[in-house]
């Protein structure tokens, strides 16, 4: 009776050691292991809060860091337009942490520039990017096209014709948001019927500078349309056969993005970078 009195004392309050008062917490009760675990701090978070925090920050970040990516892409935020941190924290309600490492990750993609004790903005389009991009952009398209000629089964061919009456409706509404998407749709679709869809991946990624001059290009009074038609052309190339007939096709209504740039650097000056450097 005593002896278990005195230990259940000791576990419950102070057990004293050597003259002095030790204090008992629950976190140094040895574990199944037979180890002690360590105790936590006054006033520490629950274990497991401080992992929890860090993903509710990372989450916050992707969020601002998807948010201004496509509205910098749909140009929504113009070339030249400032980005602030503490307007960014107030709209999202967030600390600066997960905004600075969005704007990080936006400045990695040359989005955005970072100019200490300036201020942060919205990129220029830097023409020698851009004409590289659509340089290459050809080249992989041009695989794709050859292949898809050969290999597109009929379900894929009608996808992609559906795909295209899809953009004649869109271009008759004047829709250049879900245009632009079915724009892609059309891309990606002959990526993916040629037996190559990674291209595709390969092509987003060197693409967006040539997605945010696009997004420029098409409110162009019949823009959209003249892309209907040489989308239909590159179609009924494939769907006859005709390899050499569609990649210089798509050659033309890839060229016509590097033809015109100078058309729009007239109209949006200060939308375009004309040196990296």
């Amino acid at each position: 009776g005593f002896e278990a009195d005195r230990i259940s004392s000791a576990a419950s309050s102070n057990l004293l050691v050597s003259g002095k008062t030790m204090a008992v917490s629950l976190d140094e009760t040895p574990s199944a292991g037979g180890k002690t675990r360590k105790p936590r701090a006054k006033n520490a978070p629950p274990r497991g809060a401080a992992s929890g925090t860090a993903r509710r920050a990372a989450r916050n970040s992707e969020i601002v860091y998807q948010d201004l990516r496509n509205a910098i892409i749909n140009v929504t935020l113009p070339p030249g337009s400032p980005l602030a941190e503490k307007d960014l924290t107030e709209k999202y309600g967030i600390s600066r942490t997960p905004v600075r490492e969005a704007i990080l990750r936006l400045a990695e993609e040359n989005l955005v520039d970072v100019f200490p004790k300036s201020g942060t903005f919205v990129a220029r389009i830097p023409v020698s990017e851009l004409r590289e991009a659509i340089v290459a952009r050809k080249a992989l398209e041009e695989v794709c096209v050859r292949e898809a000629t050969m290999k597109a089964s009929k379900s894929q061919l009608m996808g992609l014709r559906a795909i295209v009456q899809r953009e004649q409706e869109l271009a008759d509404k004047g829709d250049e948001q879900a245009f632009h998407e079915a724009d892609n749709a059309f891309h990606s679709g002959i990526a993916a019927a040629s037996g190559y869809p990674g291209i595709w991946n390969m092509i987003e990624k060197i693409r967006l500078q040539v997605e945010r001059y696009r997004r420029l290009t098409l409110p162009q009074e019949g823009r959209m349309q003249l892309i209907v038609g040489e989308h239909a052309a590159v179609l009924e190339a494939i769907e006859k056969g005709d390899a050499d007939a569609a990649v210089a096709n798509m050659n033309n209504h890839l060229n016509k993005l590097q033809i015109d740039i100078g058309t729009f650097q007239d109209l949006w000056p200060d939308y375009f970078l004309f040196d990296k450097d």
